[in-house]
């Protein structure tokens, strides 16, 4: 029969706010806070399109000595603050596997507090063309809705990336926090893995060391693409936001950093910039993301000499 009215994506900004808005609902906020963690939990906490689908994989990997028998990493890694899925549900899908682990898109300030946290940070701008190219094949209606109206009127406003920043940076100390940066990650993932595996106090061997790495690789990655895309979490909520049915919904890309530089124009990189001075500096002193990234991977090193890897 076909869709009972013509579903479409959304054409505007408005619109596509709106319709996402559908999917964070007040209950899923509400299951978030209500939720209880035991110290030993682990929390991925990320701004979206800065490495979630990637740490979830190592995580797990790390955890259950590289195994891949699960439907879809949501299911073994579950998404909490979205309305559909329930704490409770969540932590008893993952049965006997220690740590427990969730992911979150929320800030480190207003996750559940009591547990340990990832936090994963990535450049503003490969953020941005990210998210817009996976909106692109799912949300949003490209004729319509163009890349640098997106910027400026959907990702800018509130920039994802330095709401985390400024939550998780006077946290950077704690013994219950790590921050990683999407491309130290991308740079070192053998030294990433030991650096999350002594984090959570789990043991590694070479052998599980180069499993991990390799289940973490993009090739990988892409080779068992429906373990890692969010077919089964659109087609629970495509009806309630009036979407069209896509094939487009893959979270594995390739790394963005060297296709920026001809999406993200000179004008928005400025506008980016002066955001991040708007919205970071005075909170953190960080005058840019590189002089964040450069602060935790010597803080990073400096944990590596300590612990020995």
């Amino acid at each position: 029969m076909g869709e009972e009215e013509p579903f479409t994506r959304a054409a505007s900004v408005e619109d596509l706010a709106g319709r996402l808005e559908a999917m964070l609902t007040p209950d899923g906020e509400r299951m978030l806070a209500d939720f209880v963690p035991t110290p030993s939990d682990v929390f991925i906490v990320t701004p979206p399109k800065c490495g979630t689908t990637w740490m979830q994989q190592i995580v797990h990997g790390l955890r259950s000595g590289g195994s891949m028998d699960f439907g879809n990493i949501n299911e073994a890694v579950p998404w909490l603050g979205i309305s559909h899925v329930d704490p409770q549900d969540a932590r008893a899908t993952q049965e006997a596997l220690l740590p427990h682990a969730f992911k979150s898109h929320a800030t480190l300030d207003r996750v559940p507090q009591g547990a340990r946290y990832i936090v994963v940070l990535r450049d503003p701008a490969d953020a941005l063309v990210s998210q817009y190219r996976f909106f692109a094949g799912s949300f949003l209606d490209q004729a319509h809705l163009d890349f640098e109206t997106f910027a400026r009127g959907f990702f800018m406003p509130e920039v994802a990336v330095h709401d985390h920043v400024v939550a998780s940076w006077p946290r950077r100390d704690d013994a219950n926090v790590r921050i990683f940066c999407y491309e130290s990650m991308l740079d070192d993932l053998p030294g990433t893995v030991d650096a999350i595996a002594a984090f959570l106090g789990l043991p590694v061997t070479d052998e599980l060391r180069g499993v991990v790495v390799a289940q973490a690789q993009l090739g990988f990655m892409k080779q068992h693409e429906s373990k890692f895309d969010d077919a089964a979490l659109f087609e629970s909520i495509r009806h309630r936001l009036r979407l069209p049915p896509t094939a487009a919904l893959s979270k594995v890309a390739p790394d963005c950093v060297q296709a920026r530089q001809p999406i993200v124009s000179i004008d928005l990189r400025r506008e980016l910039d002066a955001a991040w001075r708007s919205d970071v500096i005075p909170a953190t002193g960080l005058a840019s993301y590189a002089h964040l990234r450069a602060s935790i991977d010597a803080q990073a090193a400096t944990a590596a000499g300590l612990t020995g890897n």
